[in-house]
């Protein structure tokens, strides 16, 4: 039996503050590593990209690792990034003049994929029963 039983709505909303804490310290976690080419590597950009790509662990509900490079060129700023959990892999590229602009545009992108991934996963349907399948099962009636 529930220990805060009979307490009323404020039993149960602090029962479901500590489940709401719990399932957020298990959520799963998104390793990400940036690799910079051509350009001095900062704090503040890696920072950035480690916040920007945290959640997608948890939209997925499995723990995964995306690999972002960032590339210098001139007046380029390409990124390529790499998203893996399992057997899903999801790739994105992106070039702009600015690299804060990349990781948002990376960011969105890889958003979309796994966004589309996921509603194609939840859309499978159950396999309808075969012609053989359903008289074999209208014969035993």
């Amino acid at each position: 039996m529930n220990k805060n039983h009979g307490k009323g709505k404020r039993g149960r909303a602090s029962i479901r503050k500590v489940r709401r804490a719990e399932r957020i310290a298990n959520a799963p976690t998104t390793e990400v590593t940036v690799t910079f080419r051509h350009v001095e590597p900062t704090d503040a950009i890696k920072d950035y990209a480690e916040k920007k790509f945290a959640h997608f662990g948890r939209s997925i509900k499995r723990a995964c690792v995306a690999h972002l490079i960032l590339t210098v060129d001139k007046y380029r700023q390409h990124g390529e990034v790499t998203v893996k959990s399992g057997r899903l892999s999801v790739v994105a590229q992106e070039e702009t003049k600015d690299l804060y602009s990349v990781i948002d545009l990376l960011t969105d992108n890889v958003g979309r994929q796994l966004k589309k991934h996921l509603e194609k996963f939840k859309a499978k349907k159950v396999r309808s029963l075969s012609t053989g399948e359903v008289l074999s099962s209208s014969e035993e009636i």
